[in-house]
């Protein structure tokens, strides 16, 4: 009864295999490549770990590289590939979108993942959703469950790329994100951190106003610990945010 979830992201490919399609199962093996690389995941990663029972993903790089990924998929021939699309309900979440089929999917499932972590945690508040990755996203959630909106960044690299193609004489950074940055480095780097952090407590604002409640704050994603150190509030970084969904979604089916 092994479950693989796969979140194919804009980089990367990450996957992780439990023991059972249901949320707090054992994990068995996981791993991530960059989208370069998947054609051939069959030979490499996925060779040696047992087949799979079932599967579920999630992906927002676009169809042809889900059929790479779908390729890759076929050396377990019982496997039925499901890939998520965002819906205007699921799991106890309600999708306010305007048009709810085109919310970005990682984040419907990241929100998923971050609800129901947090009533595991305590029973039902307001969370606050935070994907640093290539873009960064920040989700705000009310405490009955009910998506309210949410904010789409340039990530880190994307703003310092930018900046490094519409300006004279500035290059990615190797600085750091300090208080008085006093050289070009640590100004590059320190701006795109407070740029980000900023937004982020900005909304969390708008979300404790709107709830009246102290929201929780769960961050995820492959950049954010370059942005963990400097939001002066509290937060918990969970690296599997979108896999707890994928678990989430799934073992909802099979109880249907």
């Amino acid at each position: 009864m092994s479950f693989l979830a796969i979140d194919v992201g804009n980089t990367r490919l990450k996957w992780a295999q439990y023991a059972s399609p249901q949320p707090g199962a054992a994990l068995l093996a996981h791993g991530a490549v960059f989208l370069e690389t998947i054609d051939s995941l069959a030979d490499t990663d996925w060779k040696g770990i047992a087949p799979p029972t079932s599967m579920l993903g999630c992906v927002v790089a676009g169809e042809g590289v889900k059929r790479r990924v779908e390729e890759q998929l076929e050396i377990w021939d019982d496997l039925d590939p499901r890939w998520v699309v965002s819906a205007r309900e699921a799991c106890g979440l309600t999708n306010g979108y305007d048009h709810p089929n085109r919310l970005g999917v990682d984040r419907w499932v990241a929100m998923i993942g971050a609800r129901h972590r947090v009533l595991a945690q305590g029973g039902p508040r307001p969370v606050l959703v935070v994907m640093v990755g290539t873009a960064v996203t920040v989700d705000a959630v009310d405490a009955g469950g009910r998506f309210l909106g949410g904010l789409i960044l340039p990530g880190f690299g994307l703003m310092l790329r930018a900046l490094e193609m519409g300006t004279a004489g500035l290059k990615a950074p190797t600085g750091e994100a300090v208080d008085f940055p006093t050289n070009t480095s640590d100004a590059l780097m320190s701006g795109g951190a407070d740029a980000l952090a900023g937004a982020v407590e900005r909304m969390y604002r708008k979300l404790r106003r709107r709830t009246g409640a102290e929201p929780a704050l769960v961050m995820s994603g492959g950049a954010a610990v370059k942005l963990a150190p400097i939001t002066e509030l509290p937060f918990e970084t969970v690296d599997t945010l979108i896999f707890d969904g994928l678990l989430e979604l799934q073992s909802r089916r099979l109880a249907l």
